[in-house]
């Protein structure tokens, strides 16, 4: 179940906001190093959307417009955020479609009640899981996993941004989730080279990357 894109029209205008608040930085010639070891001509930091008012009314208003339009009439319950990047766009997302909102933790807390899952969520109770950033699904599956430990249907996972990593559509597909994006670094590339905030070769190198680096495998 590969993780698509929702809207073009709608992933040029998310890439607009990423590219004026520095979201989405975009430097072959210096690459950034991440944890994980990869070294990437291109970094996405979604929280600094956090700084903007007007940015981030936006993408929750576009998060809420996409998780109704990936579920349709399979309307979530709640909407769950994935710990801890994705929980305040869930917050935002979730109030905007007047919807209970969830989190989910990497794993269980080992001390108080010991709960993974936190926002009072029901058995048999139904949740679209929220992240800001798709790049390998592990965070968005550990969370459907949790949700679905305690017995809420979890079967929608929407992002801000996509590496489009085929990694990512096989870690949905093994737990049978549908996952959407409002954008993904593609459209984000393209629309910075429209705007000449990058050169055409820049833009070459980083379309190269992710088309034969670690996100194409």
């Amino acid at each position: 179940m590969p993780n698509i894109v929702l809207d073009n029209e709608k992933a040029r205008e998310v890439a607009g906001i990423l590219l004026e608040e520095e979201a989405v930085l975009i430097r072959p010639d210096k690459p950034f190093t991440f944890v994980s070891g990869v070294v990437s001509p291109v970094y996405c930091d979604l929280r600094v959307l956090l700084r903007s008012p007007k940015g981030r009314r936006r993408v929750s208003e576009l998060l809420a417009e996409g998780i109704a339009a990936l579920c349709g009439r399979d309307a979530p319950d709640a909407v769950a955020g994935v710990a801890t990047a994705g929980i305040p766009w869930a917050a935002w997302a979730g109030d905007l479609m007047s919807k209970p909102v969830a989190y989910v933790r990497d794993a269980p807390k080992d001390h108080g009640r010991g709960q993974q899952v936190e926002g009072g969520l029901r058995l048999a109770q139904s949740a679209a899981v929220v992240e800001d950033l798709t790049s390998t699904g592990a965070s968005a599956v550990t969370a459907v996993e949790g949700l679905r430990q305690i017995g809420v249907r979890a079967d929608y996972v929407v992002s801000i941004c996509t590496y489009g990593s085929p990694r990512a559509d096989r870690n949905f597909s093994q737990v049978w989730v549908r996952c959407a994006s409002l954008c993904s670094v593609g459209t984000v590339l393209d629309v910075a080279a429209a705007g000449e905030r990058i050169t055409p070769d820049q833009h070459r190198l980083v379309k190269e990357w992710l088309a034969t680096g670690p996100m194409s495998r």
